[in-house]
């Protein structure tokens, strides 16, 4: 089986009652990108990577299809089957873009489940639940608002919170927590996520001033030297998320004592094949990290379940997924869902999921 042809699509995704707020960013609607791989015995993978806008990370979705495009003429002809090789074979093709060749590498693998007959989770060493948790992210907000959110969230069946934090007085931050610890702490894990929005002063602050509720801290500063500066002051354990941009950067900062656990996004790190590595290394060590992704539609969805599936239970965070804040599925049938707080492991070969390829009208760029 080899690539015969590869086309990327540009797809909107407008958010849900928007703006979503975060620290360093305001979400209205969401640019993703998808990528179709069909190939030579008519098997079609599909794969997708949708970055937050351009100043959440170091990636934006006209960057990711420039990448695509700059990639694609050399993987016609690849054999989908061999994961490692076309990971290396894309890095001889381009450097760095780890977001974009994880829209290839997943469909990679979404071809390999059809091929195969399996689901990617069987792929990637088989799962330990067929339903797997959830946690949900509530925007930044004021103290009452969150707090109600979490109420509801928690009679919905999610068992972890993120309340997001960062980008106004701090005083209001540690307000908005220790509301949400009355309303909902001892339903809920709490997790408290800085999306890089916050000086060292006041994480120290912060975490100071909380020091009697239980959450992890997840990257409370913008850069690994900052949260290195303060991390033996702080009463929380850390986690990190923006800053884990590679397996090297991984590899290092478990390495240093600097982390606790991981708030890891698929595409960050480059798409399933190195997210596997990334859980294993991370299992070696006893620390707890999510499988998700900044946004995205189904496909994203599809795939950080199926990886998610296979942590071990223990050491897992949860799979956030942006379904609760978008409108629509790519596939009807059987879009990804999150229910009482839990996802149901798609259930067909691949991915599971099967896009109608009439709502992608923005066909970008087409190789074969």
């Amino acid at each position: 089986m080899k690539i015969s042809k590869i086309v990327v699509y540009q797809h909107d995704l407008p958010v849900k009652n928007g703006p979503y707020r975060m620290a360093n960013a305001e979400v209205f609607s969401l640019d993703t990108t998808l990528v179709k791989l069909e190939t030579s015995c008519g098997l079609v993978g599909w794969g997708e990577t949708c970055p937050v806008g351009p100043t959440y990370a170091p990636s934006h979705a006209s960057g990711a299809r420039a990448a695509l495009i700059q990639m694609a003429p050399g993987l016609i002809g690849q054999d989908p089957m061999q994961p490692v090789l076309m990971h290396r074979h894309m890095d001889s093709l381009l450097n760095g873009h780890n977001y974009a060749k994880a829209a290839i590498d997943i469909a990679v693998y979404d071809l390999i489940g059809k091929k195969t007959g399996r689901r990617v989770a069987d792929i990637l060493g088989g799962p330990c639940t067929e339903s797997v948790p959830s946690y949900y992210a509530t925007g930044v907000g004021l103290p009452d608002e969150i707090s109600r959110i979490a109420a509801e969230k928690a009679a919905e069946g999610y068992p972890r919170l993120q309340i997001k934090i960062g980008g106004r007085p701090v005083e209001t931050d540690i307000e908005v927590i220790r509301k949400v610890w009355e309303t909902v702490g001892n339903n809920m894990r709490i997790a408290v996520d800085g999306n890089r929005g916050l000086t060292s002063r006041d994480a120290l602050r912060l975490s100071r001033e909380c020091a009697d509720i239980p959450f992890i801290l997840e990257q409370p500063c913008d850069t690994v030297e900052e949260i290195t500066g303060i991390r033996n002051q702080l009463h929380h354990a850390v986690y990190l998320d923006e800053s884990a941009v590679s397996l090297n950067m991984v590899i290092s900062v478990i390495g240093a004592g600097l982390v606790d656990g991981f708030g890891m996004k698929i595409t960050r790190i480059g798409g399933l094949q190195p997210m596997a590595v990334f859980r294993d290394i991370c299992e070696a060590r006893n620390l707890h990290h999510t499988s998700d992704d900044s946004w995205g539609g189904d496909i994203i969805a599809a795939a950080c379940v199926h990886l998610g599936a296979t942590v071990k239970p223990k050491l897992f965070e949860g799979s956030w997924l942006a379904q609760p804040y978008i409108e629509d599925h790519y596939d009807s049938a059987n879009g990804v869902k999150i229910i009482g707080g839990h996802i149901a492991l798609p259930s067909g070969p691949g991915l599971g999921v099967i896009p109608d390829e009439g709502i992608f009208t923005n066909e970008v760029a087409v190789f074969s």
